[in-house]
């Protein structure tokens, strides 16, 4: 929760940032090849922090602390890694893992590391009139209240899918780097303020 405050503390870069807000990221999903064959069964008895249900999933899924994270390493030695706040906690917590895997006995390698997803989230502060934003952006939006609260709007550049809720309250998933999130909020900011909801009092 540090680095939040930090973040919050801070003074907002309204160059980058002209709205004044800056999404914070919530989830960084990230894949890495070990680069060796694994056995997920020995793995599982003999690493604490993991299970290993193979009728169930085909993955050993491990925890660690710190960055908290989850990977599920799977035994042709892919391994992706979800939960982290920042792509340097992806990429050291993906190290973690691989070092525990090495001390278990495998040669395995650090290869091709990638962030796959960057998902991001923020609060403009203000209601949404969600209908006419579905209405006047068609070609992007689906918005089926019945099955569920949100707008969905599919960016097509940057490509980022946004979630968009009455409450004000944005997501953000598809990045690849974090600047595609942010600046796929910037270009959304002009249309929620179009689409404010004005308070009956």
């Amino acid at each position: 929760m540090a680095d939040q405050v930090l973040e919050g503390s801070q003074p907002v870069d309204l160059s980058k940032h002209p709205s004044g807000i800056v999404p914070t990221l919530q989830n960084i999903v990230s894949t890495v090849n070990l680069d060796c064959k694994l056995d997920l069964k020995a793995i599982a008895l003999q690493a604490r922090n993991a299970e290993y249900n193979p009728k169930r999933f085909a993955a050993v899924i491990m925890r660690i602390r710190e960055p908290k994270t989850t990977a599920l390493i799977f035994a042709s030695g892919k391994m992706v890694c979800t939960g982290a706040k920042s792509e340097q906690q992806s990429k050291l917590a993906a190290r973690k893992y691989a070092r525990i895997i090495q001390k278990l006995g495998f040669p395995a390698k650090f290869k091709d590391f990638k962030i796959q997803n960057i998902v991001g989230s923020c609060d403009v502060k203000f209601p949404i009139r969600l209908e006419g934003l579905a209405y006047s952006h068609g070609a992007f939006s689906s918005y089926e209240p019945e099955l569920f609260p949100g707008l969905i709007y599919r960016m097509k550049q940057p490509k980022i899918v946004l979630l968009i809720f009455v409450s004000g309250k944005i997501v953000l998933t598809g990045a690849k780097v974090r600047d595609e999130t942010y600046t796929a909020f910037e270009n959304i900011y002009p249309v929620l303020t179009e689409f404010r909801k004005i308070q009956q009092g």
